[in-house]
């Protein structure tokens, strides 16, 4: 699910789906009716994930571009587009450290953005992350089940999930022959 990178599914010797989480993000951040919404991705790298959410929530997409100085640091970061006044929705696919993630949350929130949500498939949350979130100006982080998130249990910031359904879908249009395409558009 949310291959970090398309051409890890070339790895493999048996055909390989490559299954989204963002209809479980986009089925939740629907119900949560977020008035002027805005998607933004937290690196250029995301562009394409934006996309598919900008496009599914009939709404636009701004990009935080960044250069790196370093592993860990960030020397400039420029904004396509206006999030001034809006409620913005940070999709990707994972969270590790949390550093490019809550650099773009600060960024946003110094641009006028109003609350800043982000949804990443698969909540790693290495090292202090969670902290650096806690203190971020992230109203919500929302990640999947793909890793186990007992140990972050009653994280005030921090909601999860459950691709089940997703899976138990796939592996029945597997079973009978049909598309799997289908669970993405």
């Amino acid at each position: 699910m949310d291959l970090h990178a398309g051409q890890i599914q070339g790895f493999f010797d048996i055909p390989v789906d490559h299954l989204l989480a963002a209809p479980v993000f986009i089925q939740y951040f629907k119900k949560k009716k977020l008035k002027n919404l805005i998607i933004s991705t937290s690196d250029i790298g995301g562009i394409k994930l934006a996309w598919y959410f900008a496009e599914r929530l009939k709404t636009e997409l701004v990009v935080v571009d960044k250069k790196r100085s370093g592993p860990e640091s960030v020397e400039a970061m420029h904004l396509i587009g206006d999030v001034k006044g809006k409620d913005v929705i940070i999709p990707d696919d994972m969270v590790a450290t949390g550093g490019t993630l809550v650099q773009a949350a600060k960024f946003l929130q110094a641009k006028g953005a109003r609350k800043i949500y982000a949804c990443m498939t698969h909540g790693l949350f290495s090292s202090n992350a969670v902290e650096k979130i806690q203190s971020s100006p992230i109203e919500e982080i929302v990640v999947t089940d793909t890793i186990p998130q007992a140990a972050r249990k009653g994280v005030k910031k921090l909601s999860v999930l459950s691709v089940a359904e997703l899976f138990g879908e796939a592996i029945i249009r597997i079973h009978e022959e049909k598309t799997i395409s289908q669970l993405f558009k």
